[in-house]
């Protein structure tokens, strides 16, 4: 891993899971990992129950943006994590690539996407433990 790694995180809308896990990454890493998220088939804008359960936990996902993924994505980033984007995401040697089976906070109440978002949270600590030992 170089001195600040990449991390690509990638779902089909980039509008729950991939926001979520960008945001927090972002949160607890505080500037020593580089983040990314990005859809095979991005929404319009972000879930909205995304947005407010990341706030309850003070991460603001508002400026948030759901955008395409790009192979210059893929290619600039050390770790490329997809969730449910099937065999939409590019493979490079060199990569590592995890999937991360979560449900989809679509159409979902906030009791489940408060459940999604702390699995995530979970996963992003042992992530974050794992690149910057």
């Amino acid at each position: 891993m170089p001195d600040q790694p990449s991390v690509l995180f990638v779902c089909v809308h980039n509008a729950g899971r991939s926001q979520m896990a960008a945001g927090w990454l972002t949160h607890l890493a505080a500037g020593r990992v580089e983040v990314r998220s990005a859809g095979s088939a991005p929404a319009e804008q972000v879930n909205p129950v995304a947005v407010e359960a990341m706030a309850e936990v003070g991460i603001d996902l508002t400026a948030a943006r759901p955008k395409i993924l790009t192979t210059d994505a893929v290619q600039a980033s050390d770790v490329v994590i997809t969730m449910g984007c099937g065999d939409a995401c590019p493979i490079f040697p060199g990569k590592r690539y995890e999937d991360w089976k979560l449900d989809d906070p679509a159409g979902q109440g906030i009791d489940a996407v408060r459940t999604i978002r702390d699995d995530i949270r979970v996963r992003i600590e042992k992530l974050l433990n794992q690149l910057l030992r």
